[in-house]
């Protein structure tokens, strides 16, 4: 009998199933769900960099992808042999003692606290400084050695903090806290005890300051000087991590009535999306997997012998056996990436939304037709138009900080800039900007990489952004001086999570080489063009230029304002 799995990836807007066969990678079903009250707005505060998502709307694209895949593909549920689930993260939410999560719970039905705080909210930016400060300064052990030597705001125990302080009732209520990724799965687990349950080492390494060599997660001594309900908290959580090629539970039966399984299906160890999509795009050593979405994550792997003691500065984190068991796996990413592109496309189409579909000249039907003729065809002008102004012309210099600096060293207080605008400059050119200043964001990510010894032969680039805008990856492909080619999945983490889920049942008896058999084609590839490198050789400079000088205004600005408070 033929053996398929299903990769579950939960991205920021919506949820994806695919249905793969293990002899060679082929898609045999897929199916996606949007998050209805994400699409709504509810319970974010964007102003305030307030990103919650409801688990209902988690749930219940869980269903309807796995089951409509299922059905479509017509393979017997008993040949479906196991399933793994990849996240955005940091994204933890607050649990019960059963495991459940406590927005599904009387009284916390609405409350935005008590949702899972998305990877990109961004509320808990002086708890994450905090951390930091008491890393460099106490008499321990540095937690923030292996993420970069710099704690985000991104990520889990900043999180949990601020909502602690800022939430009594759920702080009391929290048994625990879970990752998206551990969430999900232990959900679908016939391990329903939190005790035993297998966190993921990927989201454990890299966003929890979980580290084999102190034995796990921070001390519950650290952990007190922030809180002593966080010391408390450690006890309630974990110590021990499995990667996603180890075996979580196997289907509950509740869930298997519902998806259309059996009971025999294996439930893989949660991973994070970037690391899946890596796994998905074939990663190997000296290769940098790009995964190009609303956000960027930057993923290599390297051997123990090339790493040794050394810790790489300012990345987010480098953790054994996140990616693939046995190899180091190294992290960075930009806090916005396709993001940018669709703030300038909020920007351009505002007077759509709040003249044109308010207009008394014209029916609702013309109304609706304009929206959505002039929403799908922006970006693809303005590319058109871009790709025409020579670097020769005046086009302005931009920071792509508008979610705040990832990688490298985060910094999530630091804002976008655009500099040389005139009154030649237009909308093309500000795009052209914008995608200048993305591709240049990439290039201190790699440069950083090599500075600190980790050397970088090939470029892959996976995701909505590298397969639709052949613009952007030429015009990074000249920013890195690299050439770069391009999946040709459109489902590389899912993909990837199939490969762990192949693995766990017993298919494959290693990543690399279920990696190798089932992970995706490439469809591209673009060359660094040599009349443009230089060009952008000299803007780049213009982008640090700017980029040392908003940043040293901003760090100014912040020390008054602290000093006035004081």
């Amino acid at each position: 009998m033929k053996k398929y799995v299903i990769g579950l990836d939960y991205g920021t807007d919506s949820v994806r199933a695919v249905l793969i066969d293990t002899e060679n990678g082929a898609e045999l079903a897929t199916s996606v769900s949007y998050y209805q009250r994400w699409k709504e707005g509810k319970f974010c505060q964007p102003e305030q960099n307030q990103f919650r998502q409801h688990p209902l709307d988690h749930i219940e694209g869980l269903q309807q992808t796995i089951f409509h895949v299922v059905k479509e593909s017509g393979v017997a549920p008993e040949s479906i042999v196991s399933i793994c689930i990849d996240t955005t993260g940091s994204s933890p939410l607050p649990v019960n003692k059963e495991g459940q999560a406590l927005a599904l719970t009387p009284g916390f039905e609405e409350n935005p606290n008590a949702m899972m705080v998305l990877w990109k909210d961004h509320t808990s930016i002086e708890e994450a400084e905090e951390i930091n400060r008491l890393s460099r300064n106490w008499d321990g052990e540095d937690y923030t050695r292996f993420e970069g030597g710099i704690y985000s705001s991104e990520w889990f125990w900043a999180k949990i903090l601020h909502i602690s302080r800022q939430d009594e009732n759920v702080k009391n209520a929290a048994h625990s806290w879970m990752e998206h990724c551990d969430y999900i799965t232990f959900l679908l687990s016939d391990n329903q005890d939190l005790a035993t349950f297998k966190r993921s080492r990927c989201a454990a390494g890299h966003k929890a300051m979980w580290h084999e060599s102190w034995d796990g997660l921070p001390s519950k001594d650290f952990l007190g000087q922030l809180d002593p309900s966080l010391a408390e908290l450690r006890e309630r959580l974990y110590d021990k991590t499995y990667t996603s090629d180890e075996v979580a539970g196997n289907l509950n039966a509740e869930w298997a009535a519902k998806l259309g399984l059996t009971t025999n299906t294996v439930i893989a160890v949660g991973t994070f999306d970037a690391h899946s999509g890596a796994v998905g795009a074939k990663v190997e050593e000296n290769t940098l997997i790009r995964i190009m979405g609303t956000s960027t994550c930057d993923i290599m792997v390297a051997s123990n012998e090339i790493i040794q003691d050394k810790t790489v500065k300012g990345i987010c984190g480098q953790v054994n056996g996140s990616v693939i068991p046995g190899l180091i796996g190294l992290e960075a990413g930009q806090s916005a990436f396709g993001d940018l592109l669709a703030w300038y496309k909020d920007i351009l189409t505002w007077p759509v939304h709040h003249i044109l579909m308010n207009s008394d000249i014209i029916d609702e039907n013309q109304k609706q037709l304009l929206k959505e003729e002039i929403e799908e065809n922006i970006i693809r002008k303005l590319t058109l138009e871009a790709e025409k102004i020579p670097l020769s012309e005046a086009v302005p210099i931009a920071l792509d900080w508008i979610n705040g600096r990832r990688t490298p060293d985060a910094d999530q207080e630091l804002k976008a800039t655009i500099s040389n605008l005139s009154l030649g400059t237009k909308a093309p050119h500000i795009f052209k900007a914008l995608v200048n200043a993305i591709c240049f964001g990439s290039k201190k990510i790699v440069d950083r990489f090599e500075e600190e010894g980790v050397k970088i032969e090939k470029v892959i680039g996976i995701g909505g952004v590298a397969r639709k805008s052949p613009f952007i990856m030429q015009t990074l492909a000249n920013v890195l001086n690299m050439p770069i080619v391009v999946a040709a999945s459109d489902q590389a983490p899912a993909l990837g999570a199939a490969i762990y889920a192949a693995v766990a049942a017993g298919i494959y008896p290693n990543i690399q080489e279920a990696s190798q058999k089932m992970g995706s084609d490439f469809e591209a590839e673009y060359f660094p063009q040599a009349e443009q490198v230089e060009k952008y050789a000299e803007l780049m400079s213009q982008y640090q230029i700017l980029a040392d000088f908003t940043e040293n205004s901003l760090k100014q600005k912040s020390r008054k304002s602290k000093t006035l408070t004081d």
